[in-house]
């Protein structure tokens, strides 16, 4: 079996080149801060050049996906699944960070009077907020015509037109066979250019990264380093240990599943966000063996419901400020505060910023914890954005594969070679036809 791939000289390797940006962005943000601040342009281009292909990408993988199923009530079967094993595994996240937090209790100690926080720094949160509640979020998923979802690129949006005009195409016939055989044309120069874009990758973790830590510096996290490092093991032990036994009971390794997304894991490591690895990862989840219906339909809606990173740090931020403020929560309280993350994380689906916009919603209505207390972690919440994606990229790399073997949607022959680094003939063809660019 061929091997050209792993012949890659170093450099060329789309990872080894974003972990050198990121070193390279940290140095020049720590010891020329003012040079690293004004490199933010290059990441936010990245991040915008990612956008901008990813509502194409999601409405060709699930017309063409839906569209090419012989039985819709497999396309029900799916969302079902799905939505089930989001809800499980959201709402025990949620109850990990909870617990965490009052084990390890990392804002005691702290004794800050509620009255002495600054409020104005997160009033354009709790303004925000509102688009989090359940009437907000169902009118963030209705589009206002059928076109606009391409064109704003709310993912929630783009999902939703994208299942309606699957099933119609479904249902078209012979009729509409022209049409599905012309987007399943179109998916390939666009997944090419998706490629091809990648190659920015490096430039948009180095701007990133630089102006992270030449705004913040590295110093300006120590005095919440107990809460950063608490947020990064509980998150770490979260996939190893829950997502861990979640992955052999469905017959994979979720160490092997980390080391073949690498390149996205490190890609959201330097850029802070989980939507610039969003196309790759849907592409390789199809490689490895996962359904394009089910990948289509998983992966862009776990975006929005799957957020495991982020409800551990809601539970724990929350319970942070509290303890910092020295409100001493009742069990009451606490069930109440679960009660209340699990509804706000569900309606701040697709809102821009919705981790700490969520917890702001969380705490307006939990009148026991100050809302002026996010001020304590403004300054480090882009540290722990980081965290929260990453753990958000690798539940729902967990979920493709787990809700495909669920639909008996998964080649499991497929992701065994994709997952221990066996890259099997079509698949490399497949790679090298693209100029090598595409996520190996």
């Amino acid at each position: 079996m061929p091997n050209t791939l792993k012949k890659k000289p170093l450099y060329k390797i789309l990872y080894i080149q974003v972990i050198f940006a990121i070193l390279l962005g940290i140095a020049l943000g720590h010891f020329y801060p003012d040079i690293g601040e004004s490199l933010k342009p290059l990441g936010d281009a990245f991040i915008k050049i990612v956008k901008m292909i990813i509502a194409p990408v999601i409405f060709l993988t699930v017309v063409t996906g839906i569209a090419g199923m012989n039985n819709m009530k497999a396309v029900g079967n799916v969302v079902g699944k799905s939505m089930l094993y989001f809800l499980t595994f959201s709402t025990l996240a949620l109850i990990v960070g909870l617990v965490v937090a009052n084990i390890i209790r990392p804002g005691d100690g702290l004794n800050i009077s509620p009255e002495s926080l600054d409020s104005s720094k997160v009033i354009g949160y709790v303004e925000k907020a509102h688009e989090s509640s359940i009437v907000g979020f169902l009118m963030n998923i209705i589009p206002e015509t059928v076109v606009s979802p391409l064109v704003n690129g709310n993912i929630l949006q783009v999902l939703f037109i994208s299942v309606i005009f699957g099933i119609a195409l479904a249902a078209t016939g012979k009729k509409g066979e022209p049409i599905l055989l012309f987007l399943q044309s179109l998916a390939e120069p666009v997944f090419t250019m998706v490629g091809i874009l990648m190659k920015l990758a490096p430039i948009g973790a180095f701007g990133a990264m630089a102006f992270t830590i030449g705004k913040y510096g590295i110093s300006s996290i120590g005095n919440l380093m107990m809460l950063i490092a608490t947020f990064y093991i509980t998150s770490l032990l979260f996939v190893l240990i829950i997502l861990g036994a979640v992955a052999k009971y469905n017959g994979f390794s979720i160490i092997r599943l980390i080391k073949y997304i690498k390149d996205e894991l490190w890609l959201v490591l330097g850029t802070s966000s989980s939507e610039a690895a969003l196309p790759s990862l849907m592409k390789k989840m199809e490689n490895a063996g996962c359904e394009k219906s089910v990948v289509g339909l998983v992966i862009p809606t776990g975006y929005s419901f799957n957020l495991d990173g982020t409800n551990i740090y809601m539970t724990m931020a929350a319970l942070f400020i509290a303890q910092a403020t020295g409100i001493d929560l009742s069990i009451t309280e606490q069930i109440s505060l679960l009660l209340v993350a699990m509804i706000s994380s569900k309606g701040a689906a697709g809102v821009t910023g919705a981790g700490f916009i969520t917890l702001a919603a969380t705490l307006s209505v939990v009148p026991s914890i100050p809302v002026a207390g996010m001020a304590l972690i403004l300054g480090i919440d882009r540290f722990m954005s980081e965290c929260r994606a990453l753990t958000n990229l690798v539940g729902n790399a967990c979920a493709s594969i787990v809700v495909a073997r669920w639909e008996n949607a998964l080649d499991k022959e497929k992701m065994h070679n994709a997952l221990n680094g066996k890259v099997n003939k079509s698949v490399e063809m497949e790679l090298n036809s693209s100029s090598e660019n595409k996520y190996k």
